[in-house]
């Protein structure tokens, strides 16, 4: 089945995210950006919908507090988000796609069955992802979301004697401080192993060819390549503050551009 598209964005796109946005629906998916505030001037076929009714605003402050005018700080949209996509997943919204994440092609999965790639050797990603309502890794963040503490009990040991020393020195009590992405990709793989669905995981450059290395994409190369592997759905850009520079002639940025448009 081609699923519906799922996502999250906190604050204004830039024109990456758009184009982005714009490659999923031309790819054939009816896609659904879940935010806090109305987003103005969405691509065609994007439609927006209410956060709050998904996980409350209110869940971040649990993560790490906001600034003085309410402002996310820090990690917190990142850390957020990795919540929010599993709230997606246990109520069985459709497939999540971080908004830069750039199709090919349109994605087919089993309903029944978790969707997801290598995003390094060892670890999973969670750019794309789809986990049905019952999967026991949606199990274990409903869980995790209901402690006051938000400490998951799948944390590596390197994580778990990070967490002692913070806690120890008095400087946190919060796992989030550990690392950025304690419940994201890192979770994701220690609970993906713990419950024997890692083999359901596409090959690395399904989603992640380009996915550390930004000038890939932003500057001048051959990514002839890239664009004709059949074994390569789409593509996390991972811009790394780049998304709103503008398209250089003879990159891969350029020619998305031409091809899909950013309208």
């Amino acid at each position: 089945m081609i699923p519906d598209v799922v996502t999250f964005w906190e604050g204004p796109l830039d024109a990456l995210r758009r184009l982005c946005l714009r490659s999923q629906v031309e790819a054939g998916h009816r896609v659904t950006l879940y935010s806090f505030a109305p987003i103005p001037d969405l691509p065609d076929g994007v439609s927006n919908a209410d956060a709050e009714a998904v996980l409350p605003r209110a869940f971040a402050e649990r993560l790490r507090p906001s600034g003085p005018d309410g402002a996310w700080v820090g990690w917190t949209p990142l850390q957020f988000s990795d919540f929010f996509r599993i709230r997606l997943m246990a109520e069985g919204r459709g497939l999540w796609l971080d908004a830069d994440v750039l199709l090919l092609k349109p994605i087919e999965i089993d309903s029944a069955e978790p969707y997801f790639a290598w995003e390094k050797r060892r670890q999973l990603g969670n750019s794309v992802l789809y986990l049905p309502p019952d999967d026991p890794i949606v199990t274990a963040f409903e869980a995790l979301i209901k402690q006051d503490e938000l400490t998951p009990d799948w944390m590596s040991l390197r994580h778990r004697l990070s967490f002692a020393w913070r806690k120890w020195r008095d400087s946190s009590k919060r796992a989030s401080d550990v690392r950025v992405a304690i419940f994201g990709p890192a979770s994701l793989t220690a609970l993906a192993k713990r419950h024997g669905s890692q083999h359901h995981a596409l090959p690395r450059k399904s989603y992640y060819s380009i996915h550390a290395e930004p000038k890939l994409f932003f500057e001048p190369s051959n990514f002839k390549g890239l664009i004709g592997d059949p074994g390569i759905l789409g593509f996390h850009i991972s811009p790394k503050g780049r998304g709103k520079e503008a398209p250089v002639p003879g990159s891969f940025y350029a020619w998305a551009t031409e091809r899909v448009g950013a309208r």
